[in-house]
């Protein structure tokens, strides 16, 4: 079981309502939900890093910690933990505000793989990152 955070790790990539038409048969959102939410987070800082096109080709290490209900603020924050030839490695977590409350619970995280691909849907190499231009 993970270690329970008390702030999210990475940047916030994707905030989003949890909806009544995303429940499973116990009334909670379904999971699958929550995963493709936290893909989409992914996917956009990845294609970022990348500066292009990536797809999914892995997830690793996915812990469910608790349910997230109806009306919950759905926060998922994404970090580029690895950069390979042509893959990266984004760790994201799920994170909840619940309705009317401040209090931020971690839901659930896992590693995804995604890898950077050209027009054609191939493999390409992720460009080395830009310099920063921050000046402190």
């Amino acid at each position: 079981m993970p270690e329970m955070d008390e702030n999210p790790r990475g940047e916030l990539a994707l905030r989003t309502f949890a909806m009544p038409a995303d429940v499973n048969i116990n009334g909670d959102i379904f999971g699958g939900w929550v995963v493709s939410q936290m893909d989409m987070a992914g996917g956009i800082v990845a294609a970022g890093r990348a500066r292009g096109r990536v797809v999914t080709v892995s997830i690793e290490a996915m812990h469910f910690i608790r349910p997230v209900n109806v009306g919950d603020i759905v926060c998922v924050y994404a970090e580029v933990e690895r950069v390979g030839r042509t893959s990266m490695g984004i760790h994201i977590e799920a994170w909840t505000l619940q309705r009317h409350l401040s209090h931020r619970r971690k839901v659930t995280e896992a590693t995804f793989t995604f890898v950077a691909i050209d027009e054609d849907g191939k493999p390409r190499v992720v460009p080395p990152e830009a310099p920063s231009t921050d000046d402190s």
